[in-house]
């Protein structure tokens, strides 16, 4: 049976800065781009392992304290940055990796996003980026 990480304690980071608290969703995909190696011969498209192209996408309440989201954000619109993510609080591990994209870009940031009795809440994407993985 396969492992499975119920997820009560994630870890995120974005320029250093724990967001942790008021992070409420977080994908990471690893991507590598594809490069056609066909060539004449071949009767089928081969393909090699390009560029990396990865992204990282987070959902986030939308807060302007002091050191809170919206503060830790606007600074980074149009520049690159680190974030992180691991599935607990734990040590780095085989089961609790640290995903790290460094020199992620944050094209856009929503600066307000509102509706009545509801907290605000905001989705935003970092492109591109080295994608590592730390175990120990």
């Amino acid at each position: 049976m396969a492992t499975t990480t119920y997820l009560s304690n994630p870890v995120v980071t974005v320029n250093s800065v724990a967001l942790t608290g008021w992070c409420t969703a977080a994908t990471v995909n690893r991507v590598v781009e594809s490069i056609d190696t066909t060539s004449f011969g071949s009767t089928a498209r081969e393909y090699s392992g390009g560029l990396q192209n990865n992204e990282v996408t987070m959902s986030l309440f939308l807060t302007y304290g002091a050191s809170e989201v919206y503060a830790t954000l606007k600074a980074l619109v149009g520049t690159r940055t680190t974030v992180t993510l691991k599935a607990t609080s734990a040590a780095n591990s085989a089961t609790n990796p640290l995903h790290t994209i460094t020199g992620c870009y944050l094209e856009a940031l929503p600066v307000l996003q509102t509706t009545v009795g509801e907290m605000s809440q905001i989705d935003i994407t970092f492109t591109g980026g080295a994608y590592t993985e730390v175990v120990v």
